[in-house]
């Protein structure tokens, strides 16, 4: 994108506003204007409540807003390799071409994920927490953070009014870590002193007190299963993404000199990933899948993302796996934390393992996912001593409370803005301007092949067919006379039970043959006309009767009964 000068304060111009991530649990994505430069911050999707899903795997934001507008993209920031901030990123970039900056390790998983989906077009970008970067019209200046993933980081945009700061996913933990995880709170105080307009800064922790550290990590946890099943084979659940854990996992392993299969090939993958960027476990720590059944104490670490995991861990235990003879001696741990919308996945599978007698152990509520709580967001308020506070990231409660965490430490109400999706804080000489809702914004659902239903028909026929059931309606006619010749025949699943319900497809079957009747009569049949007209009135007719909208399909098969004869 051309390079232009960046304007004033009096006439510089900052618009704030959310495509997800607001009053939702994932589906990040945040957009701050700058002039006529737009910077995205995270593209991330979420999964859907299970009441809700449908067939549908994952809901993405509403890229309308930067499809209209994507010759002003300046760039697209991503802190990290999680599903709720950049699961949604190739998705976005099939719609349009767009730079996207990203720390080495992240980086270089995007530069796959492009590859693996055929997208070109758009350039990923590396970025170093020494150096600033010009992007579009401003400087962008990043901060290492502590998070559950290596190499995350905050971004900061420099504009006439002050820096537009976006904290990203953090915690404090001064213990001893890789150059990958350890933050730099340093370079965050050094921002707050040049002069910081606005903070956002997620809320999922607010809810805690105190400190997240040190109950993040789960290396604890794992040592107690190892040390109370020593000569036991254990399959541990791990998201392949959660590369924190997953590298506690299988360092306390090693410590207890235990052999590890990693069983699925994204975990494997990621581990190689991990040796390009110094990870010290060998690879002689590790066995091949061919020692699934030979090895009494060896450790199978199972990866995957969302679902996918609890559905995998319950076929193992139920002995669905053909590479693995699950025995009641196994023991099943589970550290992959319960995320929103696979609740019902994991009940299965603890309903599964507990049917065969099998021994499992649930760590994810022994360790605190690796969001900040309430003492962790107020030390980068203290750091970044922001004029305005936009808390992001979580369902409106926390949103709210982390509002009034920002009142504890001396802010003013009214420097304190509470967004909707789609909703815009708009900022002009250094004050707030308006907050009105500017976008009207709708889900864009994916179903397991990808298909796109952005006008949510599909969905809705899905809900009908599992609430109300289907009618199929068939009748044979005469293609040149159309008299009816054969039918009707009504079929009906999920509906009524036809043995005590009789009357309904008798008169349901007069409707139908009086409406093709009524038409032919008439001179108006068409079938395609006909078919819908039948359709209304067996809609009417069922829910009169028995309070009931079911899919309802009408079949006129014309026959030519002279090719027959």
């Amino acid at each position: 994108m051309a390079t232009k000068k960046a304007g004033t304060l009096d006439s510089e111009k900052i618009r704030i506003f959310a495509l997800g991530g607001l009053d939702e649990d994932g589906k990040n994505m945040y957009v701050i204007e700058v002039g006529q430069d737009i910077y995205v911050i995270e593209a991330g999707i979420k999964f859907p409540e299970t009441k809700e899903s449908l067939g549908i795997e994952c809901i993405v934001p509403d890229f309308s807003y930067l499809v209209e507008n994507q010759n002003r993209i300046a760039g697209i920031f991503i802190t990290h390799g999680h599903d709720d901030v950049m699961g949604a990123l190739t998705y976005l970039l099939k719609q349009i071409n767009a730079d996207i900056y990203s720390s080495p390790f992240t980086a270089k998983i995007i530069s796959r994920l492009l590859r693996k989906e055929k997208i070109t077009g758009s350039h990923v970008h590396v970025l170093h927490e020494d150096k600033s970067v010009k992007v579009g019209s401003h400087k962008v200046d990043v901060f290492p953070i502590t998070h559950g993933y290596p190499g995350t980081y905050g971004v900061a945009i420099d504009t006439a009014q002050g820096y537009i700061v976006y904290s990203g996913e953090f915690i404090e933990d001064y213990n001893s870590l890789s150059e990958y995880y350890r933050g730099d709170y340093i370079k965050c105080a050094e921002i707050g002193k040049k002069g910081v307009f606005a903070l956002l800064q997620e809320s999922k922790g607010v809810e805690r007190a105190g400190h997240t550290a040190p109950a993040h990590r789960v290396a604890p946890a794992v040592a107690d299963v190892l040390e109370q099943n020593p000569n036991r084979r254990i399959f541990i659940s791990a998201y392949t993404q959660n590369v924190f854990w997953l590298q506690e996992i299988i360092r306390t392993c090693a410590n207890y000199k235990r052999k590890m299969i990693l069983y699925t090939e994204d975990l494997k993958e990621m581990v190689r990933d991990l040796w390009s960027f110094g990870f010290e476990i060998t690879e002689d720590c590790f066995l091949s899948n061919a020692y699934l059944n030979q090895v009494e104490d060896v450790v199978v670490i199972i990866g995957g993302q969302g679902k996918s995991v609890f559905q995998l861990m319950s076929n193992i235990s139920n002995n669905e796996v053909d590479d693995i003879d699950f025995t009641k001696d196994d023991v099943i741990c589970i550290a992959s934390p319960v995320l929103s919308g696979i609740e019902r996945e994991f009940k299965q599978m603890e309903n599964d393992v507990y049917k065969d007698d099998g021994e499992i152990v649930v760590l994810y509520n022994k360790a605190i996912r690796l969001h900040p709580s309430k003492e962790d967001l107020k030390m980068m308020i203290s750091l970044m001593k922001p004029k305005y506070y936009i808390p992001v990231k979580g369902n409106y409660r926390h949103l709210y409370m982390n509002g009034e965490l920002a009142m504890e430490v001396g802010f003013k109400p009214s420097n304190i803005i509470l967004l909707d999706n789609g909703q815009v804080a708009t900022f002009e000489s250094g004050k707030l301007r308006s907050c009105s809702m500017e976008l009207e914004l709708h889900d864009s659902l994916i179903d397991g092949k990808e298909n796109w239903d952005m006008a949510g028909v599909v969905l809705k026929d899905r809900e009908t067919l599992s609430t109300d059931g289907v009618m199929i309606l068939a009748i044979g006619i005469d293609s040149v006379t159309k008299k009816i010749i054969n039918g009707p025949d009504v079929q009906t699943r999920g509906l009524i039970y036809l043995r005590d319900a009789e009357y309904i497809t008798t008169d349901v079957a007069k409707i139908m043959e009086e409406t093709i009747e009524e038409a032919v009569k008439e001179g108006t049949y068409d079938n395609l006309v006909t078919r819908q007209d039948i359709r209304d009135k067996v809609s009417r007719y069922l829910l009169k009767t028995i309070a009931k909208r079911p899919m309802i399909l009408p079949v006129i098969l014309e026959i030519n009964m002279n090719n027959i004869l």
